[in-house]
C-alpha cells in the first residue's frame, strides 16, 4: 500500500492491517518497526485479533547489529529497486507508484515461477 507523503506511516498502518485482515483472514502475526509501537498494537489485538510484534534494536547494543526479521524488508526493498522506475520517486500520484510496485513484484514472481528447476 502506498500512501500520500502527508500520511504518517503509523496512521497508514491502521488501514493496511484492516486490508490485510480482509484479504488474508488466516494471518495471526505481523512484525513492525519500533516506530509503530503504541496504540496500534492494542487496536490490532482487540479489533482484528492480530498480534503485532515490534522488532527493535536493544538500547545496550553498540555498532551494527542484525535485527530479527528486518532482513526480509531489506531484501524486498532490494528486489524492488532493481526496477529502474522504482529507484527514484518519479511518480506524482500514490496510486501510480503502487501500480509500479505491484508490476515489479509480478515480474519478479513470474520470473521465479518460469525458471526451470535444476535436478
Amino acid at each position: 500500500m502506498v500512501t500520500a507523503a502527508g500520511v504518517q506511516d503509523r496512521d497508514g498502518a491502521f488501514r493496511l492491517l484492516s486490508l490485510l485482515r480482509e484479504r488474508f483472514s488466516t494471518i495471526v502475526l505481523t512484525w513492525a518497526d519500533g516506530g509503530y509501537a503504541g496504540r496500534l498494537l492494542t487496536w490490532a489485538a482487540k479489533a482484528l485479533r492480530l498480534t503485532v510484534t515490534i522488532v527493535k534494536r536493544s538500547d545496550d547494543t553498540k555498532g551494527f547489529a542484525v535485527l530479527p526479521r528486518r532482513w526480509v524488508v531489506e531484501r524486498t526493498l532490494g528486489w524492488l529497486t532493481r526496477n529502474r522506475r522504482l529507484v527514484r520517486d518519479y511518480e506524482r500520484r500514490a496510486d501510480t507508484h503502487e501500480a509500479m510496485t505491484t508490476i515489479a513484484m509480478i515480474i519478479l514472481m513470474s520470473r521465479r515461477l518460469a525458471k526451470p528447476s535444476i535436478p
